[in-house]
C-alpha cells in the first residue's frame, strides 16, 4: 500500500489515466481504485477536489430537525461521540448524499479538520471531495476504510477514516452515513467493529420508532440543489447532477442576489440592486418571466418564487467562499473561488458584492501566514499586481525554496 501511495501521487500529475488496474502488484485496493476513477471523471486534477457546497446555519438547523436520523442521535452520541472525546477521533454523521450534519468527538481534531472544510453542512460526496470514507461508503453501499494518501484530494491526506451507511430497517433505504476520522487509530482494528455495533444499535432504535418516522423520512429526502458558479467567469453556469447550463449575465445577477437574500426581495428592491438607472417595472418582470421559464425547462430543481421574489434549491460558489472564509477555512475558500464575481457585471449590488468578496479573501489569505495559501492566491488574475501579497509570499518562503526565484522576478517586474 505504501508503495502504491507514493507512485499514485506521481501518476496523478503525469498520466491522463492515473488509476492502474486493481490487483496488479502494488496497485490500489479495488474499492479505492474504483473510487479514484469516479473522482477523476469529475475532477481531472486532484487539486480541484474541494468542498464548494455548505449549508448556512439556518438551512442546516432546519434540515437536521427534519432528518430521520435526528431521533437516533442520542444513540450515536452515547456509543461513538462520548467515547471519542479526547481520543484523537472525530465522529461525523451525514445524510444519504454525504452532506455532514453532525460532528462531535475530539475538539483538537475537529479544529484541524476544519481546514479541509470537514464542517457541519458541508458536502463530502465523491463528486465534491473525491475519495473519502463517508462519500465512498455511500457510493458503494457498504463499510469503507480510507488510509491517509488513499484520499483523492491532497487536502485530506493527513487523515484516515472509516465509514458505514445507515439504512431504514423497514425498507432498506439509505438514510445517511456515520464516519470516524483521525489518525491511524481511525482505521485500526477496532474501528470497523465499533462502527458496525453502533449502526446495528441505531437501526434497531429506528425499528422501534415504527410508523411515526415516515413523515419525517419523506420530508427529509429532498434532492441536492444545483450550484451556481459565478466566480472567475463573465456569466454564470448552473451545475447539477453532472450537467451544466449557461445563463445570461442578467439571469446570473438575479440568482446571486436572490440567493443572498433568502427572505426574498420585492420587485423594487431587486430593481435597485440590478440597475444603475431607474427602469420601467415591466423590464424586470420580463427578465423574471424568462428566467423562470429557463429554470423550469432545465430540470435543475431550482425554483423561482414570487411575493417576494426568492429562489430555492440553489447554492452559489461566491456565498460558499464567504462562508468558508468566515470559518477560517482559507484553503477551501480558495478552492471555491475561481476569480472575481461576474467581473463584467455593472449591477450596483453585484459590484459591491464583488469588491467585498475580493477584499475579504485577500485580507484573510495575506494574513494567514501559510505560504501554500498565499501562493494559491497569487495564481488569481486579481493578484497579479498585488505587490504586498507577492512580498508576503517571499517572506514566508524558506531561503532555499526553488519558488523564490519566480516570486522575486515577478516583484522586479512590478517595480518596473
Amino acid at each position: 500500500m505504501k508503495e502504491w501511495v507514493g507512485v499514485r501521487a506521481n501518476q496523478v500529475q503525469q498520466a491522463p489515466d492515473p488509476v492502474p488496474a486493481a490487483g496488479d502488484d502494488g496497485s490500489a485496493r479495488p474499492v479505492v481504485a474504483d473510487s479514484w476513477r469516479r473522482s477523476l471523471a469529475v475532477h481531472p486534477r486532484r487539486e480541484d477536489a474541494v468542498v464548494t457546497s455548505i449549508l448556512d446555519e439556518g438551512e442546516l438547523d432546519a434540515y437536521r430537525a427534519e432528518h430521520p436520523l435526528a431521533p437516533v442521535m442520542p444513540v450515536i452520541d452515547r456509543l461513538l461521540v462520548e467515547p471519542a472525546r479526547d481520543s484523537g477521533i472525530l465522529v461525523a454523521v451525514g445524510d444519504a448524499g454525504s452532506r455532514l450534519l453532525w460532528l462531535g468527538g475530539d475538539a483538537a481534531v475537529r479544529r484541524r479538520a476544519e481546514r479541509m472544510a470537514f464542517l457541519e453542512g458541508a458536502d463530502w460526496s465523491e463528486a465534491s471531495i473525491g475519495t473519502s470514507a463517508p462519500g465512498t461508503a455511500l457510493a458503494t453501499g457498504g463499510p469503507v476504510q480510507i488510509h491517509g494518501a488513499e484520499h483523492f484530494s491532497p487536502l485530506v491526506e493527513a487523515f484516515s477514516c472509516t465509514a458505514m451507511p445507515i439504512r431504514d430497517p423497514a425498507t432498506g433505504q439509505t438514510l445517511g452515513v456515520v464516519d470516524i476520522t483521525g489518525g491511524e487509530q481511525a482505521v485500526g482494528g477496532h474501528a470497523l467493529p465499533w462502527l458496525r455495533a453502533t449502526v446495528a444499535a441505531v437501526e434497531e432504535r429506528l425499528r422501534t420508532l415504527g410508523p411515526e418516522r415516515k413523515p419525517r423520512i419523506e420530508r427529509a429526502q429532498r434532492p441536492v440543489g444545483a450550484v451556481l458558479a459565478v466566480t472567475g467567469r463573465d456569466q454564470g453556469v448552473l451545475r447539477w447532477g453532472g450537467r451544466e447550463l449557461n445563463l445570461s449575465v442578467r439571469h446570473s445577477e438575479i440568482l446571486v442576489l436572490l440567493a443572498g437574500n433568502p427572505r426574498g426581495l420585492t420587485a423594487e428592491e431587486l430593481a435597485e440592486r440590478l440597475y444603475s438607472q431607474p427602469v420601467p417595472p415591466v423590464t424586470l418582470r420580463a427578465e423574471l418571466v424568462r428566467l423562470r421559464k429557463v429554470l423550469e425547462a432545465s430540470g435543475t430543481g431550482v425554483t423561482l418564487l414570487s411575493r417576494p421574489y426568492r429562489v430555492e434549491g440553489l447554492e452559489v460558489d461566491s456565498m460558499t467562499a464567504l462562508a468558508l472564509l468566515a470559518r477560517g477555512s482559507h484553503r477551501q475558500a480558495l478552492g471555491a473561488y475561481a476569480g472575481q464575481l461576474l467581473p463584467r457585471s455593472e449591477a450596483p449590488a453585484i459590484t459591491e458584492l464583488r469588491e467585498e468578496l475580493s477584499a475579504t479573501l485577500r485580507e484573510a489569505v495575506v494574513g494567514s501566514a501559510a505560504v501554500d495559501v498565499v501562493l494559491h492566491y497569487l495564481r488569481l488574475p486579481e493578484a497579479a499586481d498585488d505587490a504586498e501579497a507577492w512580498r508576503t509570499a517571499l517572506s514566508l518562503l524558506p531561503p532555499r525554496s526553488p519558488k523564490r526565484a519566480a516570486v522575486v522576478a515577478h516583484l522586479e517586474r512590478l517595480a518596473g
